[in-house]
């Protein structure tokens, strides 16, 4: 039981670390994501507002007449009688430098370099405030040759969902003209953004197939343990077994017909018997064991007897009650099937603190039949449950905790069939549930199990 808490608190350890790094890379992630979306951001502000600057800038010189006028004055014989050849020359340099201005060189750049190529993967387009027409877009794939009303529902779509996600920029033109700048989310900082989930189930998945095949290994070595470890206890009973039943064979020769000798001969004989079955058992497991239709009255009868034998010992009065239908019969080993119910019955015993009942019950149902082992003990916490039928568990101080894992493994594998927890509470006993195959067209074996 200690040894299961410990791997509870491991395992919610194991957990709680990995949803501490899953959270710490999808905030880390996130922050990543954000960060690249506000230089995006950045570079469409850029965009809107060098767009605004070549609207509002006049590139045309608005003192080019007054500019010939003055180069007219400077051609005139009343100016160069007053000024100097070379003075006159300056002038005309100065007055040519000054008609070319302002500059547009600077402008020219901006617009075909930054403007037009708009040099980002952020998608977004322009709308003008009076029309709400899209006048141009950027990174946004739209059917070139759909017509113009096809194409502005489907650039009017992306603006209502680029504005969900950011809010549009503004900016005028210097004839009062309003647009707006509408831009969504790169494909980059999508990828990032989703980057988190994907890896996560990348993650999720190679634990579950990790999980999956350490688990199968896990039981595979549990299980080639087991067999192991059965076959060789058969095969250390078998020598001693053999030499007592001489030894019993010998007795009854020798007893002389004493009525005593013979009864505690009989007596032996029947441990001895019971001791082989035991082995039999042991050596049946690992290996696909022959399942015939039996009756289920015999056989649940010789486990019955059995456990009434032993309650007397116990010091207190146990009823065991035993109800199976008239006829009923399952496929199923009766030796190995008989060990799952006296493990059953034996933990209902130990269960029960003082006078107690135990009821084992077998019937027909639609498509199965079923046996109920039910007890009036103290029960399993609630906590303990899922643990019962695992390979070590065990409530009890002494208990190897192999019996109803043994127990579950020749109902489900063996039989084919289901060994569960029907319920339990703590001081309102415990009821496990069988379901068997029931027996088919073959003949059926009347007498189930060898007598004890």
């Amino acid at each position: 039981m200690k040894a299961y808490r410990t791997s509870a608190k491991i395992k919610i350890g194991l957990i709680v670390a990995a949803v501490l790094i899953a959270v710490s890379s999808l905030v880390y992630t996130n922050r990543l994501a954000e960060r690249v979306t506000q230089q995006e951001q950045e570079a469409v502000r850029l965009w809107a507002r060098a767009i605004e600057f070549q609207a509002q800038t006049n590139v045309t010189n608005p003192y080019l007449a007054t500019f010939g006028s003055i180069e007219e004055l400077l051609e005139s014989s009343r100016i160069r009688s007053v000024l100097s050849d070379s003075l006159t020359a300056e002038y005309a340099v100065a007055l040519g430098w000054a008609r070319i201005m302002p500059p547009t060189d600077g402008l020219d750049f901006v617009f075909n370099e930054i403007i037009e190529p708009a040099e980002f993967s952020v998608p977004a387009v322009i709308s003008d405030s009076l029309t709400g027409d899209v006048l141009i877009w950027q990174n946004v794939d739209v059917d070139s040759l759909a017509s113009y009303e096809q194409q502005q529902k489907e650039l009017q779509a992306l603006v209502a969902r680029f504005d969900e996600m950011n809010e549009p920029i503004r900016f005028e033109f210097h004839s009062g003209e309003i647009q707006y700048v509408h831009y969504g989310e790169s494909e980059l900082a999508s990828l990032i953004r989703w980057f988190p989930p994907i890896q996560m189930g990348f993650v999720a998945l190679f634990i579950l197939v990790g999980y999956l095949g350490f688990s199968y290994v896990r039981r595979s070595e549990q299980s080639n343990l087991w067999v192991g470890m059965a076959k060789e206890a058969a095969h250390q009973l078998g020598t001693p077994l053999s030499s007592m039943m001489g030894w019993l064979e010998m007795l009854r020769m020798r007893s002389g017909g004493d009525a005593d000798t013979m009864a505690t001969v009989d007596e032996l004989d029947q441990d001895v018997e019971r001791l082989r079955r035991v082995a039999d058992r042991f050596e049946k497991i690992g290996s696909r064991p022959e399942l015939t239709n039996t009756n289920l009255a015999p056989v649940l009868g010789n486990v019955a007897d059995y456990v009434r034998r032993r309650i007397p010992q116990l010091g207190s009065e146990v009823k065991l009650d035993l109800l199976v239908e008239e006829g009923l019969a399952a496929q199923l080993n009766p030796d190995l099937f008989e060990w799952v119910i006296e493990n059953l019955s034996k933990n209902a015993l130990d269960a029960i603190e003082g006078d107690g009942q135990i009821t084992i019950e077998a019937k027909r149902r639609e498509d199965d039949v079923w046996i109920e082992v039910r007890d009036s003990g103290k029960g399993i916490e609630r906590g303990a449950q899922r643990h019962i039928f695992r390979p070590g568990f065990s409530t009890k101080r002494r208990g190897w905790g192999l019996g109803l894992s043994l127990a579950k493994r020749i109902v489900d594998e063996y039989h084919g069939g289901s060994l569960t927890l029907v319920s339990s509470a703590p001081g309102k006993g415990t009821t496990f549930g069988i379901s068997l195959r029931p027996a088919d067209g073959r003949a059926i074996d009347p007498g189930g199990a060898r007598p004890r």
